[in-house]
C-alpha cells in the first residue's frame, strides 16, 4: 500500500473522486490543508466528507511555500510519503514543488507553474510555434487599452491566475474593456486567500467549436484518451454549459485537436501528469485555449469512465506514484455520455426545481444532482454557480447530448427575490 500526500483539493466532484481512486487502488493518504472547515462546509448534512478518510490531517499554511517545504520534509520523515497529489489548480505548483523537494515522482515544478499561469503558457507556446491566438500581457490599464487597439476587437480579457472561467470576458469595444478590467482589478485575492498577479491577458477572439483533449503523460510519452466537446453560454462570460464524450467530430478534426494538445504538452515540458487541454477548432486549424495539468473537471472524467472504462482519477494517482497507469479500454455498453448544467440567469433564493421527479425516471439517466431549496443563488458569471447537472448516456451512438438537453429542458428552477 502506498501513502500519498494530498495537498488541498477542490470541494466539488474531484474531492470525492480522488479519495475514491486512492482507496480503490489499495492506498492511503494524508490530507494537508490550511483550512479544514473549507471542506467540511461542503459536505452534505449528516455525512462525512471523503477527505476525512485520510490517515492523517495536517494543518499548515499551504499558501506559504517557503515555510511549507521544511514542514513537509519533517512530515515525510515521520510518515513517509510515496507521492504528492492535488486536484485544485491553485495548489498544482505547490504539489510539484513538494514532490521535487522530497525526490518523489511528478512533473517538473517549472512546467506546472508555466501551465498554471496563462500568460506564461502563451509565451512558451508562442516560442515553440504551437498555434494559439494573438495576445498581449498587460500590467496596467494604459497597456491594455493600447494592446486592445493593436489586436483589434472583439477580444477576450482573462486573469492570468484564476480558473473556472472567473472574470474571463468577451469585450467588443473600449467601454466593455474598461468594465471588465475594473471588475477584475476589484478581485485582488482568490478564494484560497492567495494574492493575484495584477496583470491581465488579452487575446484575439477565436471562433469555432471548442473541445478538450484528455491525455495521460508517463515516461516521456503522452497518450490521448479522447476528445470531449463543450458547449458555452452566458455571454459575455464563457460558462461551460455541457460536455459530451466522445466529441461528435470528423476523424480529421479529432486527430488535429489531439496532435495540437500533444504539441502543447511537449512545449511546456509536462510529463508524469494527467492533462486537460482546451482547443478551439477555427477555420485556420486548431488553436490552444489553455493547458490544465490535472484531470478535467465538470465530471468529464466520469463521462470517459462510463464510455471507455478508463478511470482518469486512478491514472492521476498512478502517475503521482511513478507507476504506469492502466489506460486499457473496456466494454461498457455505452457509445457516448454527456453532462449538462443548470445555469441560473437570475439571483435570489432557490425555492424548488420543478420537473426533477420525471427526470429521475428517464431512460439513459446516469446522474441527477440538484441544489437544495434555500440555496442563495446569483446569476452565473463563471462555472462556480451551477444549480446542478444532468448526466445521461446513449448505448447506440452519439445521442447523449440530445438526451441531456431534453432532460435539462424539463427542469424549471424557481428562484425568488431576496
Amino acid at each position: 500500500m502506498a501513502h500519498l500526500l494530498l495537498v488541498e483539493s477542490w470541494v466539488g466532484s474531484m474531492s470525492r473522486l480522488l479519495p475514491r481512486a486512492i482507496r480503490e487502488g489499495g492506498h492511503g493518504f494524508t490530507f494537508l490543508t490550511r483550512d479544514l472547515h473549507h471542506y467540511l462546509r461542503s459536505a452534505p448534512e449528516g455525512t462525512g466528507h471523503p477527505l476525512l478518510a485520510a490517515h492523517n490531517v495536517l494543518s499548515a499554511d499551504t499558501n506559504d511555500i517557503e515555510a511549507l517545504l521544511p514542514f513537509v520534509e519533517r512530515a515525510h520523515g515521520a510518515l513517509g510519503f510515496d507521492g504528492v497529489i492535488t486536484s485544485c489548480d491553485y495548489y498544482l505548483p505547490t504539489a510539484a514543488r513538494i514532490a521535487g523537494r522530497l525526490g518523489l515522482p511528478g512533473p517538473s515544478s517549472a512546467a506546472v507553474e508555466n501551465a498554471c499561469r496563462k500568460d506564461a503558457t502563451r509565451r512558451v507556446l508562442a516560442d515553440a510555434a504551437v498555434p494559439g491566438p494573438r495576445f498581449a500581457v498587460c500590467a496596467d490599464w494604459a497597456e491594455a487599452a493600447d494592446a486592445a487597439r493593436e489586436i483589434g476587437y472583439p477580444l477576450v480579457l482573462k486573469p492570468v491566475d484564476l480558473c473556472a472561467g472567473m472574470f474571463v470576458r468577451r469585450v467588443d469595444d473600449e467601454s466593455e474593456l474598461t468594465r471588465a478590467y475594473r471588475a477584475l482589478a476589484d478581485f485582488p485575492v482568490n478564494a484560497r486567500g492567495q494574492r493575484r498577479e495584477p496583470v491581465v491577458l488579452l487575446e484575439e477572439l477565436l471562433r469555432g467549436p471548442e473541445v478538450s483533449v484528455e491525455t495521460v503523460s508517463f515516461a516521456g510519452t503522452a497518450q490521448v484518451v479522447g476528445v470531449t466537446d463543450k458547449s458555452i453560454g452566458g455571454a459575455p462570460a464563457f460558462i461551460e454549459t455541457g460536455h459530451m464524450f466522445p466529441a461528435a467530430l470528423a476523424a480529421a478534426d479529432a486527430l488535429a485537436a489531439a496532435e495540437t494538445a500533444v504539441q502543447a504538452l511537449k512545449a511546456l515540458g509536462l510529463d508524469e501528469v494527467v492533462a486537460h487541454t482546451e482547443i478551439k477548432l477555427t477555420a485556420d486549424g486548431p488553436r490552444v485555449v489553455e493547458v490544465n495539468p490535472r484531470p478535467a473537471g465538470n465530471r468529464i472524467t466520469e463521462l470517459i469512465r462510463h464510455v471507455t472504462g478508463i478511470d482518469l482519477a486512478a491514472a492521476c494517482v498512478d502517475v503521482a506514484l511513478g507507476r504506469e497507469p492502466d489506460l486499457r479500454r473496456r466494454a461498457t455498453g455505452l457509445r457516448s455520455a454527456a453532462i449538462g448544467f443548470l445555469v441560473p440567469d437570475t439571483g435570489g433564493v432557490l425555492e424548488a426545481i420543478d420537473g426533477a421527479d420525471d427526470v429521475r425516471t428517464a431512460a439513459g439517466l446516469l446522474e441527477l444532482q440538484l441544489a437544495e431549496p434555500g440555496k442563495v443563488v446569483k446569476a452565473a458569471g463563471s462555472n462556480n454557480e451551477y444549480l446542478g447537472h444532468v448526466m445521461a448516456a446513449d448505448a447506440e451512438g452519439l445521442g447523449a447530448r440530445d438526451r441531456v438537453e431534453t432532460l435539462l429542458s424539463a427542469l424549471c428552477p424557481k428562484v425568488v427575490g431576496r
